[in-house]
């Protein structure tokens, strides 16, 4: 990161006297002993050269894979090389919150073309400036939605992502709002079971087309039960799947969320993510989180300031919409650069080559003897395929050829392909496959 410092010997020390410590060890207090880590296990007197090395020894114990036919909820795609080369810059890794409009302009138009993108993706008109990851996204979703008084209760589909699930459980719990799961029904959300489910408490019903097991979700039906018993429509979606498939907007959704890794973050170790929303421009004064919005100085001349402000917590504090503390600005502008490297053209194309390398795997896989598609209905990228021998057992022998596998799950394995995933590649994990099971069985 260059020079940036962000604080001297004497300014941390002045902090900690503040607040009666007298190293930053006391920060820490709370948390036990045995589980803090003082720092890398290195002998001391170390030349650059030689940490640099023992690093890279202990770096190489993690296990990398060449290819990766898992997704869940995080998604291995082509990053172009112009998204990090921007997002690392010095001036985006250390820019604070814009509170102060008159020297954030730049964060403040990043933000602002963000929103725009996203809108543009979802069909919506408003978006926020993100939240911490797609399952936040999702809680706060919901919750837009209930009113405390007659509108309290919230649905949400069995087939969406289980963390999501939890994630929205425990946001609710901590608002007294009942959640009913909608169970699944042909690994989707069964819709009689909503329709009965439906009452004039209801104040959200969440969705998450393509689902946890990769299958399009019927929104049509979906949206227009919900909105025929008075309850608004949260759909979670997969952003690079809107390349082809039909918007939130499209299906009538009232709150478009979801998790934004697949736009350019990389897997990492699970984080940090990006969770984006958007929703009409009629509840655009309950969505959470910041907004920047376009308007001209004294002068006339175009700027972005942070609008509708009464709406968070350090205006209104217990009143606010939300207790969002902050946003992934960095993440958020990673997607940016994303989607503007790619454009229209690039996202569609992509999303076009990850269905298409998904339903190539899943007929070479079904080619297999024991291996059937446990759902014939439409997917995008993902699909759940049943497995003649266990599941665990052939994930750790495809491991040992650099494949990380589909997920074992209730059912099998849920498989996914993007567009990192040729038929080269395909090919020789279906082979691999095959000579696994023939040994094994």
């Amino acid at each position: 990161m260059g020079n940036y410092i962000p604080s001297t010997g004497d300014e941390r020390r002045q902090m900690l006297e503040a607040v009666g410590l007298e190293d930053s060890d006391g920060l820490f207090s709370s948390i036990p002993a045995e589980v803090r880590i003082k720092g890398l296990d290195l002998p001391e007197g170390l030349s650059e050269l030689e940490v640099v090395k023992k690093v890279g020894e202990l770096a190489g114990r993690n296990t990398v894979f060449t290819s990766v036919f898992r997704g869940a909820g995080a998604y291995r795609h082509y990053i172009p090389a112009i998204v990090g080369t921007i997002t690392s810059k010095e001036e985006f890794l250390t820019a604070y919150t814009p509170y102060q409009a008159e020297i954030s302009q730049g964060v403040l138009q990043s933000i602002f073309e963000y929103q725009t993108q996203i809108c543009e993706l979802t069909g919506m008109e408003v978006s926020n400036a993100s939240v911490y990851d797609g399952a936040v996204a999702a809680a706060e979703g919901v919750l837009m939605n209930v009113d405390g008084r007659r509108k309290k209760r919230v649905l949400i589909s069995a087939a969406a992502n289980p963390d999501v699930v939890t994630v929205v459980r425990t946001y609710c719990a901590s608002r007294n709002v009942p959640v009913t799961v909608i169970p699944s029904k042909g690994h989707a959300t069964d819709i009689d079971a909503l329709a009965d489910a439906l009452d004039g408490e209801t104040a959200s019903v969440y969705v998450q087309s393509p689902n946890y097991f990769g299958i399009i979700e019927d929104m049509d039906k979906i949206v227009a039960l919900s909105h025929g018993a008075g309850a608004r429509v949260v759909m979670g979606v997969n952003p690079i799947s809107l390349g082809i498939l039909k918007t939130p907007a499209e299906y009538g959704a009232d709150v478009a969320c979801g998790e934004g890794q697949p736009l350019g973050l990389p897997m990492s170790f699970g984080g940090p993510y990006l969770g984006f929303m958007a929703t009409t421009k009629e509840l655009m004064r309950k969505l959470p989180g910041r907004i920047v919005g376009e308007t001209a100085d004294s002068e006339g001349r175009r700027c972005f300031v942070l609008t509708l402000q009464a709406r968070e917590q350090h205006i209104r504090r217990e009143k606010a919409s939300s207790n969002i503390c902050s946003n992934e600005a960095l993440c958020a502008m990673t997607a940016s650069v994303y989607l503007a490297a790619v454009g229209p053209e690039g996202l569609r194309r992509t999303a076009e080559s990850c269905a298409a390398n998904a339903h190539y795997l899943a007929g070479r896989l079904a080619g297999l003897e024991g291996f059937e598609l446990v759902e014939k209905r439409e997917f995008f990228h993902e699909f759940l395929m049943s497995c003649p021998i266990e599941p665990e057992l052939l994930c750790d022998r495809l491991a040992g050829h650099g494949i990380l596998a589909g997920l074992p799950v209730e059912g099998g394995l849920l498989w996914c392909a993007t567009e990192l995933n040729g038929r080269d590649e395909i090919d020789r994990l279906v082979g691999l496959v095959a000579e696994t099971v023939k040994e094994v069985g």
